[in-house]
Parts: structure tokens; C-alpha cells; sequence
């Protein structure tokens, strides 16, 4: 898609915009439109008299709609939503999250909460955003959930997250930053000892600082990738280096039913963990082949089983709508499944296809664009988890959706994982280890964000740990100023 801007710097609105509603087409900033190739947007600010003139021009290759609004001042918000306008008219569609294109919609109906209630701020989410009804309850729901969380936070506060970048085997629709065992096996056990030293200066960092733990999460990749003897260790360096007297909640991704067994389960409860997912992202056989899972729905089911077993209550497990192959049918079937397999988190995905992921790569994004069966699969999930009992508890949304919808994890009462709402809120300070992991650091006393990156790359983490651990000293730099600010 073409995109001409002029007269104003909102390109990054406008360029998101047009991705709501053509998801699949490639978004280029031109100087000039070239009717005929493809579809375009123009989107213009002239000064008239002391005033602007905005106009929205969109087109799909055919047919043109242009929208004109004149008002006293420059604004982003007037120029986007022309261009919604605009959009709406051009193709019928009405996207459920109307023309909020950020990752975090819950943060912003939180704003609006505050500052003119729960009744005010809900009808200015809906109303200033176009959202659905249905979207805008699903919000707040979430809001309402994350409510005695976030009241709890203390500004000394703070999560810890461990990256282990390794999976069994690489997903098709996956674009994560995780190698495939077979090709990176010779390089865990080196990461596994610097992940270590890395620990260890996130331990003295944090210690000096006088911050207190209250959550450790263990993502990647699959953390289970790991030998029973080295999640053991894990846990046990975890428990030697870090002050657990305020910590809330240890959850490991166990997540790929193929990497899991008895004794790393053991191994886990026996380290203190608390919580767990495994994540079948399906039930059907077929739709696991489909994605490059080289596991059965059976042995989601022997997975359950074990964590049962073992002693695990809190279990969460990912699933998606919109995969290659799946169905409304489907899709009703493996929430089914789940449920029955007593999971008291279950965390709703709509399949995001990114740049890097094989499933675009090999050109399925024709899989990926049956939206109204997709909306579909996550109606019934919304209406199936509320009639179980189950709360939205966090939600997050990123581009290229299927049916341009969203991430919402779900709970069962006394059940949610802090950790996510900490992370996707942005409400607390995660310190991150290992490659790929991102540490956001919430200044507490104005709520700025300031972040710290790893390298991304397991075999650049190796090579270059000692920049990682000067970089954790900028986490020391960071508080300092942020308290200085304060007095």
C-alpha cells in the first residue's frame, strides 16, 4: 500500500492505521501516488486562514473516498481519525478495536478511568476510539481484574524474567528470537553458565538498590529444552541469589508438551516454582502438523496428566484462533479439551504472522484471512470462559493480527499471573537475563518506561556477555536518577 503524508509528522499513526485495514499489504511511504498500483492512502494538514484543512483520500485500486474536516489547530487525533473515517467507508468493515492500533488498550482505558471514572472513561474509550461494545467490556473486565494487583505495587517493586531461547523444534507461524535444539545444541551449555554470571550481577544490582522481588517468570523458547539436572540447577542459583521473602509467584514456560517429562516436573516443584503452562496452541493432530509441532494432542493430554501429578495447580495453557487448517468446529473442540483438561489459565491468541515467520515465508498468508471464522472462534472463547467462570485478566494486541483482534490471557478466581499483568501494564519494573530479554525499567514516581536490551542472539549473548553485564549497570543509573527526580 501507498501512503502519501503532507503537511504533518503523524506518519506512525497513519501508517498503523492503514495496516488495520489492509494487514497484508506492505505499507511504503511515497512522495507521490501511482494510480493503479494497488491500494493508497493520502493523507493531508493545509493552513487556511488562520485554521487547517485536513483531507483523507483512500483507495483499493478501484474505487476513491475522500473525507474533508477543517479545524483551529493541528492534531494528530483529527487527522487519524478522518482517515478511519475514511477507511470505513472504503471497505465496510468496522474493526472491533475501531482505530486504536496500540499494543496496549487496557492502559489507555486507564487513563480515562481516572480521569473521569469507571462510567465516563468506559464511554470515552468506546466513543473517542470507535471501539465495539464487545471490545470495550472485554477491557474493562480486564481493568477490573488487574485492579488489586496493580493497587498492591510498591515503588521498590520489581519482577525478574529469564530467557531461555531454545525450542524443540521452530513454529511455523514463529518469529520469536529461539533456535531449534538440534541446530544450537552445543550452544546451552555455555549459555546456561553465563545466564548464571548474569543472574549473579542482576542479584548484587538489585540488592544495592534495596528492591524487593514479588515475581519470577522463566520464558523463551521453551525453558524446557533444559535437562531435568539443569532446570534443577536453575531454580536452585534463582533461590541462592535473589531475596524470595516478598516474592509472589514463580511460573516456568513448560510449554512445548515434547520437551516435558516427570522429572523435569519434579524438578520444577521441587525448585520452588508455582506455576507452569503448557501450551497446545490446538487440539487436532492435523493443525499441530500444519504449524511444525512435532507433537500429538495425546501427549498435551499425559502432559496435564503429569503437572497434576506432580502437584501443579496453577497450569496455563496458550491457545490460538486462526491457524492454517483449524475451524470454527475446531477450534470449539480444543477449548473444549482444555477446559476439561483443567487449566486454570487459558490464554487466547490470534495468530500474528510477523516477518520471519515460515507460514509467510512460504506464502500461507491465504491461511491467515478467513477473519470472520476467525472472529468467530474468538467469540466463542469470550462467551465460553465467562459462562466457566473464568476473568480476562491481561490483553495485548500487535499488528498483523487474524481479524485484527487480540491476546487475552483468562483466570480462574485467585488464579492470574502477576507477572503478565507487570509486563504487559508496564506497571513495575522487569529486570531481564538472557538473549533476546529486554529489561523496562517504571520510573515509580512519574511512570516513564526506560528500557535495557540483551543482544538478541544466543551465540551473540556468548560472545559478547561482558557488554551484558556493564549494561546492568545502567540499571543502577537509571533508579539513581529516577530518585533524584523525586527530591
Amino acid at each position: 500500500m501507498q501512503l502519501l503524508l503532507q503537511g504533518h509528522s503523524f506518519r506512525y499513526e497513519c501508517e498503523n492505521l492503514c495496516r488495520v485495514f489492509f494487514p497484508y499489504s506492505h505499507v511504503r511511504v511515497v512522495e507521490a501516488v501511482a494510480p493503479g498500483d494497488g491500494p493508497w492512502a493520502y493523507a493531508a494538514v493545509e493552513s487556511r486562514n488562520g485554521a487547517c484543512a485536513y483531507t483523507a483520500r483512500v483507495s483499493n485500486g478501484q474505487r476513491t473516498v475522500e473525507k474533508t474536516r477543517g479545524q483551529a489547530a493541528l492534531e494528530e487525533y483529527a487527522m487519524v481519525e478522518l482517515l478511519y473515517q475514511a477507511f470505513l467507508e472504503l471497505t465496510g468493515q468496522a474493526p472491533a478495536w475501531g482505530m486504536l492500533t496500540g499494543i496496549h488498550p487496557v492502559k489507555l482505558l486507564r487513563q480515562y478511568v481516572e480521569e473521569l471514572g469507571e462510567a465516563g472513561g468506559l464511554e470515552k474509550f468506546r466513543a473517542r476510539c470507535h471501539v465495539s461494545e464487545g471490545r470495550a467490556q472485554l477491557a474493562m473486565g480486564t481493568l477490573r481484574s488487574q485492579g488489586p494487583v496493580t493497587a498492591a505495587l510498591e515503588e521498590d517493586g520489581w519482577a525478574l524474567y529469564v530467557s531461555i531461547p531454545f525450542c524443540p523444534t521452530r513454529c511455523a507461524y514463529c518469529s520469536f528470537i529461539s533456535q531449534d535444539v538440534q541446530h544450537a545444541k552445543k550452544l546451552m551449555a555455555p549459555y546456561f553458565a553465563l545466564l548464571v554470571q548474569e543472574l549473579e550481577k542482576t542479584a548484587a544490582v538489585t540488592s544495592s538498590l534495596g528492591l524487593r522481588l514479588v515475581s519470577v517468570y522463566v520464558g523463551g523458547g521453551t525453558p524446557t529444552t533444559l535437562s531435568d539436572r539443569q532446570l534443577a540447577e536453575l531454580c536452585g542459583h534463582i533461590h541462592r541469589l535473589f531475596d524470595f521473602s516478598h516474592c509472589l509467584e514463580f511460573t516456568v514456560e513448560a510449554g512445548r508438551p515434547d520437551t516435558i517429562t516427570l522429572e523435569k516436573l519434579e524438578a520444577l516443584k521441587a525448585g520452588g516454582v508455582t506455576r507452569i503452562s503448557i501450551n497446545p496452541q490446538t487440539l487436532s493432530d492435523q493443525v499441530l502438523q500444519n504449524i511444525g509441532r512435532r507433537h500429538t494432542a495425546q501427549d498435551v493430554r499425559e502432559a496435564f496428566r503429569l503437572a497434576h501429578t506432580v502437584g501443579f495447580r496453577d497450569i496455563n495453557a496458550d491457545l490460538i484462533v486462526g491457524l492454517p487448517g483449524d475451524s470454527l468446529a475446531g477450534f470449539q473442540d480444543t477449548l473444549e479439551g482444555v477446559l476439561g483438561l483443567g487449566a486454570s489459565n487459558v490464554t487466547v491468541h490470534s495468530l500474528a504472522l510477523k516477518r520471519g515467520a515460515r507460514i509467510e515465508a512460504e506464502g500461507g498468508l491465504s491461511l491467515h484471512r478467513e477473519a470472520q471464522e476467525t472472529a468467530a472462534m474468538m467469540e466463542y472463547a469470550i462467551s465460553r470462559l465467562y459462562g466457566e467462570g473464568y476473568a480476562p485478566y491481561y490483553l495485548y494486541r500487535q499488528t498483523r493480527m487474524a481479524g485484527n483482534l487480540e491476546n487475552t490471557g483468562w483466570a480462574k478466581p485467585g488464579s492470574l499471573c502477576r507477572y503478565n499483568i507487570y509486563t504487559m501494564d508496564e506497571c513495575l519494573s522487569v529486570v531481564a537475563c538472557g538473549a533476546g530479554a529486554v529489561t523496562k525499567l517504571k520510573d515509580p514516581y512519574s511512570g516513564r518506561i526506560e528500557r535495557i536490551f540483551n543482544f538478541k542472539y544466543p551465540y551473540e549473548y556468548i560472545s559478547r556477555h561482558g557488554e551484558i553485564l556493564d549494561r546492568k549497570d545502567g540499571v543502577t543509573g537509571l533508579y539513581e536518577q529516577f530518585r533524584q527526580r523525586l527530591h
